[in-house]
């Protein structure tokens, strides 16, 4: 496995196609606007390498017996997707935020595993023997791989096919004999600037007429033809500032736009490609595992929100007791989204591929509190801290450092502690609140609507009236009267 500069390394060898504020950013390791989550990513590097950690972030590769990242592995037992509900939780420990551009890409393999040997065994394809050999030359590589799932869909009324402009889903324009060539667009993806391959599935469920959107490959970030744009968040600004104005070093998350302008894949990198019957499976079965396990990243930031609020608690001049109603509620919500991703997670079923599916049902059901849930958590966070952790309410750190006026502010800032190290605490809490961290708790894996959508079709509503027909001893069948238009 890669060192953190080796990891480093590999990135400052791609080439530049990465943009935002319309420049073209050369060195992704160093541009303040994707170098602190290069700095998150490589953080899982770190701790893969010590002895506390690395029964959780690595794991035996079952292709070939060596000691891998666990975001290169398959779930292949409910015990292996405990583990990685658990290893998110950790890497928001130890970040303070996301690191998606290994995560999606971790769930985007195992969904394909089962979808290509479903294809394989039902239509004679040899997808799934493509994507072992890819997957066997990531692993020996130890890659960053993100993944990319949504398109931009255009009108949501229509499907892919009878949209105006055909390139707002993803799709094949040319077959050849080498590979195939793609045009279009994946849209809000996490962690591009940190990942050294993209693993790209179908945006949703295809028809035949939308076969050519139904199409699964691996590429190098860097491709030919491919161009990236970096997303703006609200606090760009605010935390590209040197100092304390972030946790320096510990990571931040991107989003990005990722443009296909005639995009060559060969052959051996492509895991679908036009079968659309498969496509609804293997969206479902990314859904599955990472609904279940974003309630650990969630968890594992409220852990954070729930330490800096005692910490700006005391700093304020005040026991974190005087707020114990206020904790015990983050702590409850950290825990029903984490408890939640377990439950799915071993109440899950093996595929004939060896891949382990967390339970579809609770994973959707995770889904909709990780939408709510941390919301609460923050705000209870904003409220302990006082109006000081609110944007905007903080002078920034070249203020409290300048020499005319710097030391009037700390002076006004302090309470219990000195004026630094309460504005440094109140920044964590406003970067953990409204900042970095905000990003995947509404629709990271998808909308809570969706989650919703699934959660109706995973419940069987009318074994629950038989159930209780037979209890309460009810004979007369009383069927749903019509639905009044």
């Amino acid at each position: 496995m890669k060192t953190s500069e080796e990891y480093r390394e590999s990135l400052r060898r791609m080439r530049p196609n990465i943009h935002k504020f319309g420049e073209l950013i050369e060195d992704v390791t160093v541009h303040p606007s994707t170098r602190r989550t290069v700095e998150g990513h490589a953080q899982i590097f770190d701790a893969a390498l010590k002895e506390e950690y690395s029964n959780l972030l690595t794991t035996t590769s079952h292709l070939t017996g060596k000691r891998v990242v666990r975001y290169l592995s398959i779930i292949r037992n409910a015990e292996d997707m405990i583990n990685n509900c658990r290893m998110k939780r950790l890497m928001f420990n130890l970040t303070g935020t996301c690191t998606g551009g290994r995560c999606a890409g971790f769930n985007g393999i195992n969904a394909m595993w089962s979808a290509t040997y479903d294809m394989d065994q039902e239509l004679g394809t040899d997808y799934h023997l493509r994507l072992t050999n890819w997957f066997i030359g990531a692993q020996e590589a130890d890659i960053t791989l993100a993944g990319a799932l949504t398109d931009p869909k255009g009108d949501r009324s229509r499907p892919a096919s009878q949209q105006d402009d055909p390139d707002v889903n993803l799709r094949v324009v040319e077959r050849r004999d080498d590979g195939i060539v793609v045009r279009g667009a994946k849209v809000m993806i996490c962690g591009i600037a940190a990942a050294n391959e993209i693993f790209i599935l179908p945006g949703t469920g295809y028809q035949e007429p939308e076969k050519d959107y139904a199409v699964s490959f691996a590429i190098p970030r860097d491709i030919e033809n491919l161009t990236i744009i970096e997303a703006r968040h609200p606090s760009d600004r605010r935390e590209e500032e040197e100092g304390f104005d972030i946790p320096v070093d510990h990571g931040g998350i991107t989003q990005a736009y990722l443009l296909f302008e005639d995009v060559f894949i060969p052959n051996e990198r492509v895991f679908m490609c036009g079968e659309y019957n498969y496509s609804g499976k293997a969206v479902m079965n990314f859904i599955a595992p990472y609904r279940a396990a974003i309630g650990g990243c969630v968890a594992g930031q409220g852990d954070l929100m729930i330490g800096a609020s005692m910490l700006i608690a005391r700093a304020n001049g005040l026991h974190e007791k005087v707020f114990k109603d206020k904790i015990n509620q983050m702590a409850i919500n950290n825990e029903t989204t984490f408890g939640m991703g377990v439950a799915a997670s071993a109440l899950g079923k093996l595929h004939p591929s060896g891949v382990w599916v967390p339970d579809m049902l609770l994973s959707n059901v995770n889904k909709v509190h990780v939408a709510t849930l941390p919301y609460e958590t923050k705000r209870l966070a904003q409220e302990i801290a006082g109006g000081i952790a609110e944007t905007g309410c903080l002078p920034s750190y070249m203020d409290i450092k300048d020499p005319k006026y710097g030391s009037l502010l700390k002076k006004y800032l302090k309470a219990n502690t000195d004026g630094e190290t309460r504005a440094r605490i109140a920044r964590l809490i406003e970067w953990l609140t409204i900042g970095a961290g905000v990003p995947g708790c509404m629709h990271g894996g998808g909308s809570p609507d969706g989650a919703r959508l699934m959660i109706n079709l995973n419940s069987n509503l009318q074994a629950y009236v038989d159930m209780a027909r037979r209890v309460g001893g009810i004979k007369e069948d009383i069927p749903a009267p019509e639905k009044k238009r």
